[in-house]
């Protein structure tokens, strides 16, 4: 294994994510400029040190365990380096445990931080399989590596993404609740079967939406409908269920974000959407791009 020198300070901007989008499930996904903020440097030793400011503050593991970390000590066994020691600083602004993606962006910080500071010898693609590999699907960490509206699958020499840009008609809103969710709850509630009907209704209904998205915006609304995966869950999640329905009832395009409980809504225009109903919070996001290298500094 190749040794390791200590090098630059780095920062890395890595966006919240939407993925499904209602019937894409596993497979589509939006970035949303909602963004945290990673600076790393390798020190000597092998300690790894983390502070972490905004969300996820005095609860998430501040060593070796936290996920920004863990990514990078993954990603240089992956380049066949010896980890250097590691220290952290964090500033979060996506929540956590909410279906906005914000383990993706910590496994995409931590490998664009390890392989700036070994000398940027990965590709995006080599990235993007590495992600997915961590995160164990790609729906999320592609969005947040590539940006815009991407459409993502698994191949055998791993996952591969396709990014387009949306239409600049779209804007999208996100119900935010209180209350957090647990994805492997979200994944245990799915049926290990369904319906073909209801297959064939979510592969017409995912091909619709990449249309909707990049050029027929008032096709979303039909776009996205889902039988796969929200029915199921709905139980486990009964407010972000009801504000689903009531939003849809209105005739606005909305799906459960990622696995919840965030409600995500795609208006077009300028069309209004309804205050947000106690326990959430609501936000209206632009499209973003990728994540991003933004600062590289000597150490002091």
């Amino acid at each position: 294994m190749g040794a390791f020198s200590t090098g630059p300070r780095v920062t890395v901007r890595v966006p919240a994510t939407s993925a499904n989008l209602g019937p894409g499930f596993d497979s589509l996904g939006l970035a949303l400029d909602l963004c945290d903020e990673v600076t790393a440097e390798a020190t000597s030793g092998t300690a790894v040190q983390v502070s972490v400011q905004g969300e996820g503050e005095g609860t998430v593991a501040l060593d070796e365990r936290h996920l920004v970390a863990a990514a990078m000590l993954r990603t240089f066994k992956h380049l066949d380096l010896a980890a250097p020691g590691l220290k952290l600083q964090c500033r979060n602004r996506i929540p956590h445990a909410r279906g906005l993606g914000s383990s993706s962006a910590a496994i995409v910080a931590g490998i664009m931080l390890a392989d700036a500071l070994a000398g940027a010898s990965m590709t995006r693609a080599q990235k993007l399989a590495l992600a997915s590999e961590i995160e164990g699907h790609p729906d999320n960490v592609a969005p947040c590596l590539l940006g815009g509206f991407t459409v993502a699958y698994d191949t055998e020499d791993g996952a591969k993404a396709l990014s387009l840009d949306p239409s600049p008609r779209i804007h999208p809103w996100v119900f935010v609740p209180d209350a957090k969710g647990l994805t492997s709850v979200a994944r245990a509630a799915l049926p290990e079967k369904v319906p073909h009907v209801d297959a064939v209704f979510n592969v017409s209904r995912a091909a619709l939406l990449v249309a909707a998205v990049a050029r027929q915006p008032s096709r979303l609304f039909e776009a996205t409908d889902d039988r796969l995966h929200q029915p199921y869950r709905a139980r486990g999640m009964p407010e972000s269920s009801r504000l689903l329905r009531e939003l849809r009832a209105a005739g606005i395009a909305a799906a459960i974000s990622g696995a919840g409980p965030t409600v995500l809504a795609l208006t077009v225009d300028d069309a209004r959407v309804p205050e947000a109903p106690a326990g959430f919070t609501a936000m209206r996001l632009d499209v973003a791009d990728g994540a991003v290298q933004v600062a590289t500094s000597p150490n002091e």
